[in-house]
């Protein structure tokens, strides 16, 4: 069984702003761009997926992650992320009816392909299932199989909303790659410690980064 990945990503000019005590304006949107970039690359790298599909309206990180094998959806609803990600199934499920649909976020630049795989492994004894963050408070990975809807509630909170959804939670071992997810600073210091892809070295490699 082979998933079907859609990945929001949102403009990179407004990505990222809570990495500001780490990246300056100017930095920001080539790291939201690498994160998704090596978020790509490893999910396409990943045994278990046979489509991701971004779901974004931005130029440059539609031909870069076309570049890498993403199919790009564009953000019709632009409604922001749950909005997206339901755009993005309705669309990709047009295409592959069959396929299990799991919504992946797009800042996951340690991500390796065999831990992905771990997880919708596991995904794939329930209807639904999540996988929560690093920080046990938000999601990562959402999926659901071909007949069920997906049913995406992140923000704020949204272990615990997936949670009261009835999706169940997924409690692999060894899959902190694609449990680091960055939003601050102290993120991308956790997964520069994990090993973050080539992209997203590139572009940190000229950051000071205290700690790393």
């Amino acid at each position: 069984m082979l998933w079907t990945l859609v990945i929001p990503l949102k403009p990179l000019t407004r990505a990222k702003s809570r990495l500001s005590d780490t990246a300056g304006d100017g930095l920001r949107p080539g790291l939201a761009l690498a994160f998704a970039q090596d978020t790509v690359a490893a999910a396409l790298a990943c045994p278990a997926v046979g489509d991701v599909a971004v779901v974004t309206d931005d130029a440059l990180a539609g031909r870069e992650l076309t570049a890498l094998g993403a199919r790009i959806v564009p953000d019709e609803p632009r409604g922001g992320l749950n909005a997206a990600l339901t755009h993005g199934v309705t669309a990709v499920r047009a295409a592959r009816p069959a396929s299990p649909v799991a919504a992946l976020n797009a800042d996951l630049p340690a991500l390796r392909p065999l831990e992905l795989s771990r997880v919708l492994d596991a995904a794939a004894e329930f209807p639904r299932a999540f996988l929560a963050d690093a920080a046990a408070i938000g999601t990562t990975l959402l999926a659901a199989s071909s007949a069920q809807e997906l049913l995406p509630a992140f923000g704020p909170d949204s272990r615990a909303r997936h949670r009261a959804s009835g999706a169940v939670e997924l409690a692999p071992g060894d899959v902190d790659s694609v449990r680091q997810d960055v939003d601050t600073g102290d993120d991308l210091r956790a997964a520069l410690a994990l090993g973050v892809g080539p992209y997203t070295a590139a572009v940190s490699a000229g950051l000071l980064i205290p700690g790393t």
